[in-house]
């Protein structure tokens, strides 16, 4: 669930409208504090999707030293049916400066099984440095670096009238004490049917690190709302083992009406 959610986040990475461009200095013009998004995890196996957890992310006003910040927190949990498998109850949780949207601090509590972990990292933009609570230490970083949270909202502010197809967008996030420089690929405009509606997209192809759980590449797909809220509404990728896919379920304070809904489906689970 750790990675699974990490992933979740990372594809919501936006576009700027221009070529080749790169993430960073993003004004918020597409959240509201107060915010709330939930969504459900699906993992297929055998051809059948079975609800396997579900995900929360929450944006609030904050301060961090006499600054006006945002604290961006997502929350992940596994369905309570399986947690005598493998219980899962994780938190990220990020404050960001609130012109720039580039995070100040990350940390996370992972509590997955019998393995649990807390890590506070500290950004140094300037310095184009940070420091972790779990690694003795400075890490060098680069201009405009994120962590896998603050670059979801950063993204959530761009606009895509100017894009073009497989427009590649650069971002650097810190993680796991490494530095990945990444892309994602812009691949259109369409429409999906999910259990919650019918919405117009914006489809997206993020550029995956390998590891245990994914093959690496940009075999994800991740639609998110053509209106200005911008809001992840589905994410499908393939792991080792079978295939998950995550959808929007609710959500609570938008900014904008949200415009992208052609049509209201039945209630979901």
């Amino acid at each position: 669930m750790q990675v699974l959610l990490i992933y979740f986040l990372f594809p919501l990475l936006n576009f700027f409208g221009a070529k080749d461009s790169g993430l960073c200095n993003q004004t918020n013009t597409s959240f509201n504090t107060g915010e709330k998004i939930n969504y459900t995890i699906y993992y297929n196996v055998v051809g059948l999707y079975v609800n396997a957890g579900s995900a929360e992310f929450a944006t609030t006003a904050s301060n961090w030293n006499g600054a006006d910040a945002y604290t961006f927190t997502a929350t992940g949990k596994s369905n309570f049916k399986y947690d005598w498998i493998f219980k899962v109850r994780d938190k990220y949780e990020s404050v960001v400066d609130s012109k720039t949207l580039l995070p100040y601090q990350f940390t996370r509590q992972i509590n997955e099984g019998k393995f649990h972990q807390k890590e506070s990292i500290s950004f140094n933009q300037k310095g184009r440095s940070v420091t972790t609570s779990t690694a003795p230490g400075v890490f060098k970083t680069a201009d405009c670096t994120y962590d896998v949270i603050s670059a979801i909202y950063a993204a959530r502010n761009i606009n895509y009238a100017n894009c073009q197809m497989n427009d590649k967008i650069y971002l650097n996030f810190f993680l796991d004490k490494e530095l990945f420089p990444s892309y994602f690929k812009y691949l259109g405009k369409s429409v999906i049917t999910t259990r919650y509606g019918k919405f117009k997209v914006i489809k997206l192809a993020p550029l995956l690190v390998k590891g245990a759980i994914f093959d690496g590449g940009e075999k994800m797909i991740v639609w998110v709302t053509d209106d200005e809220n911008h809001i992840p509404v589905r994410i499908e990728t393939p792991i080792i083992v079978g295939s998950i896919k995550v959808d929007m379920v609710g959500y609570q304070n938008l900014r904008y009406p949200l415009t992208s809904l052609i049509e209201l489906m039945n209630p979901p689970e």
